[in-house]
């Protein structure tokens, strides 16, 4: 990825320096390049975007010209040029849009930072060592921001809570006065302390809700237009052509090609980036890379699998017509592969979701060990018994590399040969921070304790009722890329085929859709079934990555093993429903 990052570093170098002229970039472009540590310039981003007009309009003429010679010579220079400037739109705000969906997924964490950071507080009602608390204990941006606020104000009042919040205003409201009230608990009275703090979390989880039920109410509209003018018009106008060809409609196959296969997937992009910016928090998975001991390294299982799925769509397809071998080789090829490779990242994943499904009972049961007068190193073992799966495995291994190795609760979790050296869960390893605070502190953490599980529970379910709230919105588009608009495109293909074939007459011949205009191709079976196949394919990566990115962010691992299988899925309906749509018809 490093690699990757480079090369298109030095490619937007190479076209700033033909530009000779100053640029005024914007305010927002230097802080989204600031906040991605990006060692790019703004200025030079700007004219890196000036530049790639020209080649962009070029070459975009170029395939007009020869790829739609139907479209008019004047028509096709306006066009170019509209193709150059949106290029030059989208290098100016792609680095806006990147760390707009870094910030998303980092406000996803703050509801356990403040949670980290109150329950530090009731240890000892230190700001100094609250933040600090929080922001070792966590991964990401927000963490890393508050260490950095804390270590340059360590000497104040507030710790660098201020600063802190100061600086992600703008995104998340809720954060600001959360920590305020964090601020305001360790100057309560002694009996208010416990209040303040619970007021505090509280405070920033209405926020994640409000946050989420907002934006749920406000998306439902426009992805019900992803969903009416990105899958049904499009597949329900293939229908139509029979019936335009009887009209003497003429449908050029190149202008056909370049609707479904260009501009509809390219509208569609456009439409799901929209809102995928506009996601106010996203509660996002941890991060999996190829680098974790459970992960099989090299990519030998990926080419070999797309070598299998290639050949076994490239068959079934054979087997259901000419034209359809290529579509079942690309959809299948390349979902397998995706599959494949991501399916032992996102199982790690899987590890992850479901030990940190029991951490609040472990939690509650360490907590009242603690609080009855028992030693935390004890408790850990009582929890392991007391729960199960994943969860009593982490605790039990724990409790075992205690014995064997002597070492404190830290190092039992978190040190070289710690229970959770090989799990990447932030929530776990916060945990585990805190259960190794309160075995220095004794019996009196045991109520801490307490309330970090009630705390766990309650951060699980704001994460559940966020993702129940678009729970509808995700579920039509991963349905709809998968199955509905594969199932549909194939159909209404083997419908517009044997209405052609059947209806054909000299003047109706001439063209699946009509009179060819002269020069142009005429729109044959074989191309129809090709083009609608590889927009159905364009459906269910474009459409299955939206609703993954509104349901989880943008997830490496949970987008490319999503979008392998619903790949899969997709090849298999859209051959399926050709080859029984026409022995109905």
């Amino acid at each position: 990825m490093t690699a990757t990052v480079s090369r298109l570093h030095r490619i937007v170098r190479a076209l700033a320096r033909r530009y000779p002229n100053e640029v005024d970039p914007t305010d927002e472009l230097h802080r989204s390049l600031a906040f991605l540590d990006s060692d790019l310039r703004a200025d030079t981003v700007v004219r890196a975007g000036y530049v790639a007009a020209v080649p962009t309009a070029l070459l975009a003429l170029c395939a007009f010209l020869v790829g739609l010679p139907a479209l008019p010579a004047a028509a096709s220079v306006p066009a170019a040029a509209g193709v150059g400037l949106g290029a030059t739109h989208v290098i100016h705000r792609f680095p806006v849009a990147a760390a707009t969906l870094r910030r998303t997924r980092a406000l996803g964490d703050a509801p356990g930072l403040v949670a980290r950071a109150a329950l530090r507080l009731r240890l000892e009602a230190t700001p100094e060592r609250a933040a600090v608390f929080a922001a070792r204990t966590g991964r990401g941006p927000l963490a890393r921001s508050l260490g950095a606020h804390a270590d340059r104000t360590r000497s104040g009042p507030t710790a660098g809570f201020d600063a802190f919040t100061a600086e992600w205003r703008p995104w998340f409201p809720a954060l600001e006065r959360s920590v305020a009230l964090l601020s305001a608990a360790v100057e309560a009275p002694a009996e208010e302390h416990d209040a303040a703090l619970d007021l505090a979390l509280e405070t920033v989880l209405d926020g994640a809700r409000t946050e989420m039920a907002e934006f749920a109410g406000a998306v439902r509209g426009p992805a019900s237009g992803i969903y009416a003018f990105g899958v049904l018009l499009p597949l329900a106008l293939v229908g139509v052509l029979p019936a335009a060809r009887a009209g003497g409609v003429t449908v050029p196959a190149s202008v056909f090609v370049v609707l479904y296969d260009v501009a509809l997937p390219a509208g569609l992009i456009g439409a799901g980036a929209w809102l995928l910016l506009r996601r106010p928090i996203a509660l996002a998975p941890p991060r999996v890379t190829a680098a974790h001991p459970d992960v099989p390294s090299g990519p030998t299982r990926a080419l070999a699998a797309a070598a299998a799925g290639a050949a076994s769509g490239f068959l079934l397809g054979t087997a259901v017509a000419s034209w359809a071998a290529p579509i079942g080789a690309l959809g299948a090829g390349v979902g397998a592969a995706l599959a494949v490779h991501y399916r032992p990242m996102a199982a790690v994943q899987g590890s992850v979701t479901e030990t940190e499904a029991g951490l609040a009972d472990a939690t509650a049961v360490v907590g009242r060990r603690v609080g009855a007068g028992e030693s935390v190193e004890s408790a850990i073992g009582s929890a392991a018994a007391a729960t199960t799966g994943r969860t009593s495995e982490l605790f039990e291994s724990a409790s075992g590399i205690q014995r064997r190795l002597r070492v404190d609760v830290y190092r039992a979790f978190l040190g070289e040969h710690g229970a959770l050296r090989h799990l990447p869960s932030r929530r776990a390893r916060a945990t585990a921070s805190l259960l190794a605070v309160a075995a220095e502190e004794g019996s009196p953490a045991g109520d801490t304790l307490t309330r970090l599980a009630d705390h766990l529970t309650e951060l699980r379910r704001v994460e559940s009722e966020a993702r129940r709230e678009l729970a509808a919105i995700t579920g039509t588009l991963s349905h709809t890329a998968a199955l509905f608009g594969p199932l549909v495109g194939g159909a209404t293909v083997a419908m517009a085929t044997q209405m052609a074939a059947s209806g054909a007459t000299n003047a109706e011949s001439a063209s699946l859709a009509g009179s060819a205009a002269p020069g142009a191709a005429t729109l044959s079976p074989p191309t129809l079934g090709t083009a609608v196949g590889l927009y159905v394919l364009a459906l269910a990566a474009i459409l299955t990555t939206v609703a993954t990115g509104l349901d989880r962010g943008l997830d490496r691992t949970l987008v490319g093993y999503r979008v392998g299988l619903a790949l899969l899925a997709a090849t298999a309906t859209y051959l399926v429903a050709f080859l029984g749509a026409s022995m109905l018809f």
